[in-house]
């Protein structure tokens, strides 16, 4: 059965929490200028780090007509991934490892992945169309196109926040054939709050809405391969994979609720795993501990490191505490932001 396209969409979006999304958005399958500007300097800057594949194919990345010729919409969806305690506890507990939020549980790629298949088989079964899906796994810009399809603006943190969600959204698309009606952009909502950029332990938010990701210790934990900079190991703290601090600093996370999907549930040895022990992983023992979660991506070595750096800081930490005259407990302040290696 073909629907018209205002038929269509909104059947489309009537639709999406049937098949566990909790946003839903439809934008039309063009291109913007100011994505491939974006983008372009970006690389240029080599602010991409050990992330080649950025690089690679600018056209197609940053034009979905491009990635697929016959795409004319575009239906954005989101699921919440909410966590139902404050991420940055962990950082009072320097004996612990702080593993992001959004890889505590099931590799999102493969809980989304399953979703979108399911959404798509139904959308081109039911609209007589073609679909293609994708997941954070091809060329796709996904957060300029969640903004114009209206879940959420790119916040100064530079990642997708939502009025209901907060930070807390993973993300997915559905290229179709279909010309569907679109949903109006979400707009700015930040205003003068800079939470996230003030919250970011290693300065990598030079100003807003711009990152400099060799920085970012969510890049420097999970993407990059090599030493970290001294001087950034040291602002790193306890985390071993991920960084939470700038999403979780901001204010629009007090309408977010913690998520309900029992696939995306949080693991208890990941919550809060020591340090000692995951220091005596061995290759085969990391394997085991991360089966089906992001953190398989990192590989043994680069969690070792990671691990290393995390248990040095600790031992920093426990050497710099002094007392003071009422014997109670000082620590030394941290040390200024150091500038990019």
């Amino acid at each position: 059965m073909s629907l018209g396209a205002s038929h269509s969409s909104d059947e489309i979006r009537a639709q999406a929490q049937t098949f566990g999304f909790d946003a839903v958005g439809i934008t039309r399958a063009q291109a913007d200028g100011r994505d491939r500007r974006n983008l372009a300097q970006y690389i240029a800057e080599g602010r991409q780090g050990d992330m080649e594949w950025m690089g690679r194919e600018i056209a197609r990345r940053s034009d979905p007509r491009a990635l697929w010729p016959e795409a004319r919409s575009i239906v954005c969806v989101g699921v919440n991934y909410g966590p139902a305690v404050d991420p940055l506890a962990v950082h009072d507990e320097p004996q612990l490892g702080a593993i992001s939020a959004y890889a505590r549980g099931r590799d999102y790629h493969d809980v989304l992945k399953k979703r979108l298949k399911a959404f798509g088989r139904w959308i081109a079964a039911t609209c007589a169309c073609e679909v293609k899906i994708f997941t954070d796994t091809a060329p796709v810009m996904e957060k300029p196109l969640a903004m114009r399809a209206g879940l959420g603006w790119i916040g100064k943190h530079t990642n997708l926040v939502s009025r209901r969600f907060g930070s807390w959204l993973f993300l997915g698309e559905i290229f179709t054939t279909l010309d569907l009606a679109p949903d109006p952009p979400e707009v700015d909502h930040c205003g003068s709050c800079d939470a996230c950029v003030r919250a970011c332990p290693t300065g990598a938010l030079e100003e807003p809405y711009r990152i400099e990701p060799r920085r970012c210790i969510a890049y420097l934990t999970v993407e990059h391969k090599g030493t970290v900079p001294p001087s950034l190991a040291e602002l790193s703290g306890n985390r071993i994979f991920g960084c939470d601090d700038c999403l979780a600093a901001c204010p629009w996370n007090k309408f977010a609720t913690p998520t309900l999907h029992a696939d995306l549930q949080p693991r208890a040895a990941l919550m809060a795993p020591r340090l000692s022990e995951l220091a005596q992983l061995d290759d085969a023992g990391f394997r085991a501990l991360f089966a089906g979660t992001p953190l398989r991506r990192t590989g043994h070595q680069r969690m070792m490191r990671n691990v290393q750096i995390a248990a040095d800081n600790q031992a920093r930490q426990a050497r710099h505490i002094g007392h003071d005259t009422t014997g109670a407990p000082t620590y030394c302040s941290a040390p200024a932001d150091p500038a990019l290696p």
